[in-house]
């Protein structure tokens, strides 16, 4: 006996597309006829089954603009190699870029192009005008692979100045938050911990986030380095006294001290990168409106206060980066050098 067709999920499908029901009733598996009898499957996602389809009959609209080389590089190998956090940005780049390049012809863009879209079509935010060239660059390196175009317009191009920060907390305004933080109890106190954390390990809030208590040990916490492009690096952080009385203090906020988070949201999971950023915003305004700071503490500000600290203890940069020149040219704030005379 046939199966019963399924009428209700084909609903709004090209013609010879058909969505096959899986047991749980609420998830689909799209394919299509093709000319030669047979059928292909186009997976489990409703739109891009239909955007295949319309690539195969060439009724793609973006055909042959950077809204097809966008749609096109998320399906490729060197998207699925970016980290969560890059792929984030350039959804968010992506916007008011394609607003202006997205429905033209990789070929007619030169880099007077790219020059006007950095210097006037987004003169209000040069930063992240850099941030969305970036991004187009590799577009056209995609169209370059495709055949498309045969040289990159984006990189004859210089970008806007950009100046790293030159701001460190102050030891006394950032003791005077964390206390207050912790004295509200709940996630605030775990969002100071977090702080805490950074000003005294100095890791990415990417690489701590979702740290465990099976990573930390008697003497040391391990963590994988981000950014590494493919390359695994382990850093293993001397736990000092000030930063066992740290995890001391969050063993006991803890649903489980065992194996569970170091840093739990409610439910006792990490915290999503989106959540932090929610809940850290919240308290940052709270903390400004109510006197306890004058000025916003960002996370790498507080890599920044790891780094200062750590070159006027030790007389030399940690290792933060592969290229050491990075550590000392976006981290390290000293206002003061030390250097002894001949």
């Amino acid at each position: 006996m046939s199966r019963k067709r399924d009428r209700v999920s084909a609903k709004g499908l090209l013609p010879r597309m058909e969505a096959r029901p899986w047991a749980d009733g609420k998830t689909f598996t799209y394919r299509v006829l093709k000319i030669d009898g047979t059928w292909e499957r186009l997976g489990t996602n409703r739109a891009e089954a239909l955007q295949k389809v319309l690539d195969m009959n060439g009724a793609n609209s973006d055909r042959g603009s950077v809204d097809e080389l966008w749609r096109l590089y998320q399906e490729s190998p060197d998207w699925r190699q970016l980290s969560d956090a890059t792929r984030a940005d350039y959804r968010q780049s992506s916007g008011p870029l394609l607003k202006v390049f997205g429905k033209i012809s990789p070929a007619a863009i030169k880099p007077v192009h790219c020059n006007r879209y950095l210097r006037v079509e987004r003169v209000e935010a040069p930063v992240r005008a850099n941030r969305e060239m970036a991004l187009l660059s590799n577009l056209m390196n995609l169209a370059i692979n495709r055949g498309d175009i045969d040289v990159n317009p984006c990189k004859q191009v210089r970008r806007n100045k950009e100046r790293p920060r030159d701001v460190v907390p102050e030891t006394a305004d950032l003791t005077r938050f964390l206390e207050w933080a912790r004295s509200r109890g709940g996630q605030s106190a775990v969002l100071a911990a977090m702080a805490e954390y950074a000003a005294l390990a100095g890791n990415r809030r990417i690489e701590f986030r979702q740290l465990h208590w099976t990573d930390v040990e008697a003497d040391v916490v391990r963590l994988k380095r981000a950014k590494q492009r493919g390359r695994v690096t382990i850093e293993a952080v001397g736990i000092s006294e000030r930063l066992a009385d740290l995890f001391e203090r969050l063993r006991g906020l803890a649903l489980d001290a065992e194996v569970g988070a170091v840093f739990p949201n409610r439910d006792g999971n990490p915290h999503t990168e989106r959540g932090f950023k929610s809940a850290w915003s919240r308290l940052m305004a709270a903390a400004l409106k109510g006197g306890v700071l004058q000025t916003r503490i960002t996370f790498h500000d507080l890599r920044a206060y790891y780094t200062t600290h750590y070159k006027l203890a030790h007389g030399v940069l940690p290792d933060l980066h592969a290229n050491p020149a990075t550590t000392a040219r976006v981290y390290d704030r000293s206002k003061e050098v030390k250097r002894g005379a001949l």
